[in-house]
């Protein structure tokens, strides 16, 4: 019997990452976007887990648990947090409000399969583990490879391969015609050495008279010219054939040197064009920047992929900022607000996403998005020090912050439908990277 999960969280994103996960491990997925949805469902069914986010609409985590917790019928279904909340002390009053564990928000496939283990939600690891190769060998099927060019070393390489057997075919034939011409050569003088049998004569044969020395000596000379032109015939066979070799091998040299010039030359065209391409990027950028409205006091801070918007640097450039209003006795409002970036992103949505290498082209990026900041809800998007220094703000009354989200409005624009063949993912992500962004101004009291 397949065993059954519960998904409670506002987030959609976060809730469909997560149920792939439990699916890809064979559990039945259930999902409510509250917590009094989610106990409302509890009244009718019991998951075997339930996975819950902390800051919510209306009740919280917490308060969640204590519900299910308080109620037998529900007080033995296991709670894990999935929550982007962390540290020792986040954890232990979890575990004390009876949570058996906490999960991030971005949460990797093997956090997940250790917590299904532990809870006895799995078969054996060797059974897992070979049902995990066989859906990922059929997710990997529907993936499309788009065809690479090949490099300049690549297509000689090819154009040798090519050439190579029928050079080895071409020696084979010639190999077999000397040894056959040699052959026939043998057997020709062969044959001319044999004495030619005579007839017994009837009577007595009468010797002939001896010859004279000079004649003996010519006949001599006359008998060696058939060996001596065999011989030289012989000698002549291998000049031949090796200087067939050395016109084919020019032939084919001179054949591959066409086929590298005009990929030199291929080549080289489509350098320039990319040059070209490259430039005129650079210059709408800039010319888009130059272009673009700002008022004097907007200043801007870059947000790294995968970080909480008003966190980290963000926070301390404001912190700063009000510091420096409050010296000049500044009474009005700071305006902060949150940009997304594109970014150009390899892996999946079980195992998660990654910025991709620089030199893969943008239109092979398994997701152009962001989908780190697309989970984050707005409670989210503020650290717990952004949320102290707001308090702090409140008790003085000269300086109040408001905070926006702008969602995907980019300064540089993105390169067009038509010039994401030529662009790489590093120059894709360095503007993506200028686009995801907090920007603050400021606005005096009474303007």
């Amino acid at each position: 019997m397949s065993k059954r999960a519960l998904i409670v969280d506002d987030s959609r994103s976060a809730r469909v990452i997560l149920s792939r996960m439990l699916e890809g491990y064979g559990l039945e997925v259930d999902s409510s976007e509250s917590a009094e949805a989610a106990l409302e469902y509890l009244r009718q069914a019991r998951p075997d887990v339930i996975f819950m986010d902390h800051l919510m609409p209306g009740m919280d985590g917490f308060q969640a648990i204590q519900a299910i917790k308080g109620n037998p019928d529900t007080a033995t279904i296991p709670v894990i947090m999935y929550t982007s909340q962390e540290g020792e002390l986040y954890v232990s009053q979890a575990r004390a409000l009876g949570a058996v564990g906490v999960l991030p928000k971005t949460v990797k496939h093997a956090d997940v399969s250790r917590v299904l283990y532990q809870l006895r939600l799995l078969p054996e690891r060797r059974e897992a583990r070979a049902s995990l190769q066989v859906a990922q060998q059929e997710g990997s099927a529907a993936v499309q490879i788009e065809p690479v060019r090949p490099s300049g070393g690549e297509l000689e390489i090819a154009i040798r391969n090519a050439i190579a057997p029928l050079l080895k075919e071409h020696s084979s034939e010639m190999r077999r015609f000397v040894l056959a011409s040699l052959e026939g050569f043998a057997r020709r003088i062969s044959s001319e050495g044999k004495p030619v049998p005579t007839p017994a004569p009837a009577e007595p044969a009468v010797a002939p008279p001896p010859q004279p020395l000079e004649t003996q000596t010519v006949m001599v000379r006359q008998n060696r010219w058939p060996l001596a032109a065999g011989v030289g015939a012989i000698a002549l066979i291998p000049a031949l054939v090796l200087a067939l070799f050395l016109t084919k091998e020019l032939e084919t040299n001179k054949a591959l040197r066409g086929s590298l010039t005009t990929l030199q030359a291929t080549i080289d065209g489509q350098q320039a064009q990319l040059t070209t391409l490259q430039r005129s990027l650079q210059s709408g950028q800039t010319a888009a920047v130059a272009a673009a409205p700002k008022a004097d006091n907007v200043t801007s801070e870059v947000v790294p992929y995968g970080e909480a918007p008003l966190s980290g640097s963000r926070l301390e450039r404001l912190r700063e900022m009000l510091g420096q209003l409050r010296a000049n006795n500044f009474r009005g409002k700071v305006k902060v607000a949150t940009f997304v970036g594109e970014f150009c992103l390899t892996g999946n949505g079980i195992e998660g996403y990654s910025m991709a290498t620089d030199e893969l082209p943008v239109n092979r990026c398994d997701l152009v998005g962001n989908p780190f900041e697309d989970s984050l809800p707005t409670a989210q998007r503020q650290s717990l020090a952004f949320a102290n220094l707001l308090s702090s703000l409140r008790q003085d009354g000269g300086v109040t912050v408001e905070v926006a989200h702008e969602g995907r409005r980019p300064s540089v624009p993105y390169p067009s439908a038509d010039q994401r063949a030529r662009v790489t993912a590093g120059e894709w992500n360095r503007i993506a990277a200028q686009n995801n962004r907090v920007e603050f101004a400021t606005e005096p009291a009474g303007s």
